[in-house]
């Protein structure tokens, strides 16, 4: 829904992720969905908020958690929340140019790696073909849904878009949207290494 909405997704936070009780700490929804969304977007961050009754009062009352107890865990999981969201803005503002572009003369994607010199090329099929979405993958299982041969040699991008420092929204001439973490197109099988412009002293 964001990649469609043009937004950037900076953090997953998982709500009424835990509850402490005699001394152990239990998970009644289970454990895992949200480090699972986190590498399937390649989302950078994420915070677990516990099922915490004050939660709930604070926003009936209006006195902010961070407020009401500053020193608890769900306080300080607000906090750092915060300082992650005014952190990724700042990086998003600062982008002078797209990572990630569809060369149409080579008909190669070219990938140039954030914070670094670094630049290479990969095949558009290639990159379509390891999307990791729960379109592409089982998100149970793990298998694999679509096919290597579902998806055409000849398949180009239509529009590729930053999401913020992590990831690019790819859009695919059946519609689809793929969102590309940085990481992941990393680790893809390149087509060959840009060679860097030599330095003319």
């Amino acid at each position: 829904m964001f990649s469609k909405l043009k937004v950037p997704c900076v953090a997953v936070v998982e709500n009424m992720c835990y509850f402490d009780a005699d001394g152990k700490r239990y998970y009644p929804f289970g454990q895992g969905s949200g480090s699972q969304v986190v590498q399937q977007f390649g989302i950078p961050h994420l915070f677990d908020l516990p099922i915490q009754p004050t939660l709930s009062a604070s926003g009936d009352t209006g006195i902010p958690e961070v407020v009401a107890d500053p020193q608890g865990d769900a306080a300080k999981t607000f906090q750092n929340l915060g300082v992650c969201v005014v952190q990724q803005c700042a990086k998003i503002r600062q982008q002078v140019s797209t990572a990630v572009s569809y060369d149409r003369s080579i008909r190669a994607i070219r990938v140039k790696v954030p914070d670094s010199d670094e630049e290479f090329l990969l095949h558009p099929a290639t990159v379509r073909q390891n999307d990791r979405s729960a379109q592409s993958v089982d998100e149970w299982t793990g298998e694999q849904k679509v096919q290597y041969g579902d998806i055409p040699e000849d398949i180009e991008p239509e529009e590729i878009r930053p999401m913020g420092n992590y990831a690019v929204s790819i859009t695919w001439p059946d519609g689809f949207s793929q969102i590309a973490p940085y990481d992941q197109l990393e680790m893809l099988e390149r087509l060959v290494d840009v060679p860097r412009a030599a330095n003319i002293l």
